[in-house]
């Protein structure tokens, strides 16, 4: 037990050598005193002079450089667009209502840049790099521009790597390859971001990275979007990059620039990404907008004269390195709205002419049920079978050609009009295609599964299929394609194409699938009744020639009968005709009579 203190006893609370802790203190004071010297940074600043919806004219800031970054009160930065004699005309990049003119405002001698690297993959983030998912902060060791230089000519490879977006129609007929950039347009609501979250989701098997770009979008479009990725596990390899339409116009604008700088760390480093810009119609109207309010002049439907170039040097940036540089490559599949189907407006065909094709949906086919609604006639890919694997190539020209020629003759059945035999056919094989290429959402295709129903298809053996059996049909072949010799499908993926044999193993494969499907009964008691139909018409035809000797012998009475009458004095030509025409017959008909009766009178004794 401890010893009770004595409290009578006093207690010493001064310590000692207390002069010398003073002095140490004071020493160490002077030192660090005397070790810093004060420097002095100047600093730029300006004041505002008026704020207006996403934009600030600023003064005072006479060394500052375009697209250079300004601070502004309450850590709110904006980027340098008008750079004039005796005003900046600045974009400001979120919420600005506690600004007011005369605030101080100052340089920052940086452009505007983005956080990137692994540590994005999984997140959903704004341009400026700051989470919106509520996981925590980003922790990244690097940062790049948001405006970059693309790569030079030399630093390019060909294009020939495909991306398989899982797809059927865009796999076979419009083929898009690593590097390439495809447009996808169409009016709203007819599947377009489905499309490219499908593209994304058939990703997970074949390492490719993934960047989500939201330009003005609703909040609920996009949740549902992410909570799609993350419930099929595609936020492992995705980023996505966030902008509401009641963002400021400023951050729709920046959006799909660092987004694109995103991708480009990851593709420099040698990987394979593709991106999704939805959509550049908000992005060209959000550039309008600040434009008009720096008093740009505006050119056709009021855009700036610039709104081509934009664009043309943000898809310029997606390429397919060389293997000395590093070998990665940055797919884009930017997303277009049209109006009333007019591919032909400004924006629109500003695109199709800087990418390198384009996927039009057709609301009519929406209307139709046909999903995904790709109308192959007006879609395009510019690399084409370049870009795709060799098994697809031996099917897919057949393929197109056939339901091209479905679809015009189509038209034809809408007006009632009889068809021949071969027209009937092509018109049934039609149908079977585009019964085949539709796709639910969500459902991708793995590239095995797409070629055995693209060779069963060619070779029409689901041309006796009933339409309203399709999808079992497909089911069923594609539950045989394990039955496929391994080494065969193994072959799929090849560069060769298939030969004879291959396509001989598949097909007996498809008809072994789809032998419960086929109409037995009705195929096998169809010839009978051509045959049938083809005596009876032989029959009938071998009886005609009796009654046609009978009708002669009529004539050649009545002819008779006629000759013996006489005829009246006046007799125009036609009638001098029709005489000379029936003593013809008469003489012919004589001279069967006579023919015939010169037998008979030899046998009479």
């Amino acid at each position: 037990m401890e010893e009770p203190v004595n409290m009578e006893e006093p207690v010493n609370m001064e310590p000692k050598n207390l002069k010398d802790i003073f002095d140490n203190v004071f020493t160490e004071i002077h030192q660090v005193r005397e070790s810093v010297t004060p420097s002095l940074t100047p600093k730029e600043v300006g004041r505002i002079l008026t704020v207006s919806t996403g934009i600030a004219n600023v003064s005072g800031l006479p060394t500052v450089g375009f697209d250079e970054l300004i601070k502004f009160p309450g850590d709110l930065f904006g980027i340098a667009f008008n750079v004039d004699e005796k005003e900046i005309g600045t974009v400001l990049l979120g919420e600005y209502s506690h600004l007011h003119a005369g605030d101080q405002v100052e340089r920052t001698r940086r452009v505007m840049d983005v956080a990137v690297g692994e540590e994005l993959l999984g997140r959903v983030i704004d341009p400026l790099g700051r989470p919106l998912d509520n996981r925590g902060p980003i922790v990244s060791n690097k940062r790049l521009p948001i405006e970059r230089p693309s790569p030079a000519i030399m630093d390019r490879s060909p294009v020939t790597v495909p991306l398989q977006t899982g797809i059927k129609v865009i796999d076979a007929l419009i083929p898009i390859g690593r590097g390439q950039r495809e447009l996808i347009l169409g009016d709203r609501q007819t599947g377009k971001t489905a499309i490219a979250i499908d593209t994304i989701l058939n990703q997970r098997n074949f390492n490719v990275l993934c960047i989500y770009c939201a330009i003005g979008q609703r909040a609920s479009a996009v949740a549902r979007a992410v909570a799609n990725l993350r419930e099929r596990g595609a936020m492992d390899y995705t980023v996505v990059v966030v902008t509401e339409g009641n963002d400021p116009s400023g951050l729709i604008y920046i959006a799909p620039y660092a987004a694109t700088s995103i991708a480009e760390y990851f593709m420099e480093a040698g990987r394979d990404v593709l991106i999704v810009y939805d959509d550049l119609t908000n992005h060209a109207r959000a550039y309008r907008e600040l434009s008009l309010l720096l008093r740009r002049p505006p050119g056709r439907e009021a855009y700036p004269g610039d709104i081509f170039y934009i664009h043309s040097r943000l898809l310029e940036r997606s390429t397919h390195l060389l293997k000395e540089v590093g070998g990665g490559s940055l797919t884009a599949l930017p997303i277009i709205e049209t109006e009333a189907q007019n591919i032909s407006a400004y924006i629109p065909t500003n695109l199709i002419s800087i990418t390198d094709g384009q996927i039009y949906l057709s609301p009519s086919l929406f209307e139709l049920g046909v999903l995904p609604a790709v109308d192959v006639g007006k879609s395009v890919s510019r690399v084409g079978g370049k870009a795709q694997l060799a098994a697809y190539r031996a099917v897919a020209g057949d393929l197109k050609l056939a339901y091209s020629q479905f679809e015009e003759l189509e038209a034809f059945t809408r007006f009632g009009a009889r068809l021949d035999e071969n027209t009937r056919k092509l018109i049934e094989h039609g149908r079977r295609i585009r019964a085949l290429l539709k796709q639910p959402q969500n459902s991708t295709v793995p590239v095995p599964d797409q070629i055995v129903i693209l060779v069963a298809l060619n070779a029409k053996l689901f041309d006796n299929v009933p339409l309203d059996k399709m999808g079992e049909a497909e089911s069923s072949l594609r539950k045989a394609v394990p039955d496929i010799p391994e080494d065969v499908r193994y072959r799929f993926k090849g560069d060769k194409e298939l030969s004879d044999k291959d396509r001989e193993t598949i097909l007996n494969v498809a008809r072994k699938a789809l032998e419960p499907y086929q109409p037995k009964s009705e195929s096998e008691s169809k010839p009978e009744v051509k045959t049938e139909e083809k005596l009876e018409s032989e029959t009938k035809t071998k009886g005609k020639f009796e009654p046609e000797a009978k009708t002669e012998e009529k004539v050649a009475k009545s002819e008779t009968q006629t000759m013996g009458k006489p005829e009246p004095e006046t007799r125009t030509d036609e009638k001098t005709e029709l005489g000379t025409r029936t003593e013809e017959k008469l003489s012919k008909s004589e001279a069967r009579t006579k023919s015939k009766s010169e037998p008979e009178n030899k046998e009479k004794p």
